[in-house]
């Protein structure tokens, strides 16, 4: 059983709220859907991740957000695709100056779509978005994210083998 396959999605969150770069950055995973559909994540505003005018620093903004799309599509779809981060963007809205929050959300349409995209070997390169949000619900920033999806090519037996 590959690795990334072993973790439930409890299980997922508590590690990836052990690991160093989301730990020491003040990114918080709240939870993860049981079945794959969502996530919800924080990032509290600290010494680490302020900027030099004292509000939260765009990577951190933008890497509290990298993982998930990726995550939810590739145990949401299972193990005959193949998911990669192709593309991302972020743009900016306004100053965040405490806690913010994300939300994704992966609907079964999204991914009825990539199936019907890769049902003949050939990709799909669906693009999702959130919003990062404040406290007080107002919009920080927009995170765009394209993944690269395709099925798995069976494997052929090799003709010296054997």
């Amino acid at each position: 059983m590959s690795r990334r396959r072993s973790f439930t999605p409890a299980r997922l969150r508590r590690a990836m709220n052990w690991w160093p770069p989301y730990l020491f950055s003040g990114v918080r995973v709240l939870e993860i859907a049981d079945d794959w559909s969502s996530a919800r994540v924080r990032l509290r505003l600290g010494l680490f991740n302020r900027n030099y005018v004292g509000t939260h620093f765009g990577g951190s903004l933008f890497a509290m957000s990298d993982p998930f799309w990726m995550l939810l599509t590739m145990n949401s779809l299972g193990r005959d695709y193949v998911v990669w981060d192709k593309a991302g963007e972020i743009e900016f809205v306004a100053p965040g100056r405490g806690d913010v929050f994300a939300e994704f959300k992966l609907t079964e349409d999204q991914l009825e779509e990539i199936r019907r995209e890769t049902a003949d070997g050939g990709r799909a390169l669906p693009w999702f978005g959130c919003e990062i949000v404040g406290e007080d619900g107002a919009v920080v920033a927009r995170v765009r994210k394209q993944l690269y999806v395709r099925r798995k090519q069976p494997k052929v037996p090799d003709s010296t083998e054997g």
